[in-house]
């Protein structure tokens, strides 16, 4: 070995630069960074899913409610209004059977559902993250057809 390069290595190992595991650490953070965003791809998906999941389950709870008539006063003065309470149950019933969590609400002829979906994570749960909770809400209203 020629003195030069000799004391180039005694240099740089005197000066404590050694770049020795930094292709290591780089390899590490990439593969971190992308199975983060892979996380968010997979999840976010599955959130999206949750959200349609969620508003399909409102809006036919909504038009389960709206499907309880007041058949009596229907009739006698040809008005349309819902029985309130049984309305709002039948729409809170459909929830359930789901499996999912919701409200219902009932004001004259009109009946708002609430749903709240919780789906479970497949990737982010390594950081921590379980379940992703999404909520949609509907309203769906009686009308009188005429044929």
């Amino acid at each position: 070995m020629s003195p030069p390069t000799r004391l180039r290595r005694i240099r740089v190992r005197a000066a404590g630069v050694d770049d020795r595991g930094q292709i290591a650490a780089f390899v590490v953070g990439t593969v971190l960074a992308l199975w983060l965003f892979a996380g968010m791809v997979v999840d976010g998906g599955l959130a999206l899913a949750g959200k349609a999941r969620a508003l399909d389950t409102a809006q036919e709870a909504a038009r389960t409610g709206a499907q309880q008539l007041d058949i009596g006063r229907l009739r006698s003065t040809d008005d349309v209004r819902l029985t309130g309470e049984k309305a709002a149950t039948a729409a809170r019933a459909y929830v359930t059977s789901t499996g999912d969590n919701g409200t219902a609400t009932v004001h004259g002829d009109k009946v708002t559902v609430r749903v709240t979906h919780r789906q479970r994570a497949q990737i982010l749960q390594l950081i921590g993250v379980r379940t992703l909770t999404v909520t949609a809400s509907a309203t769906a209203q009686a009308e009188r057809v005429t044929p």
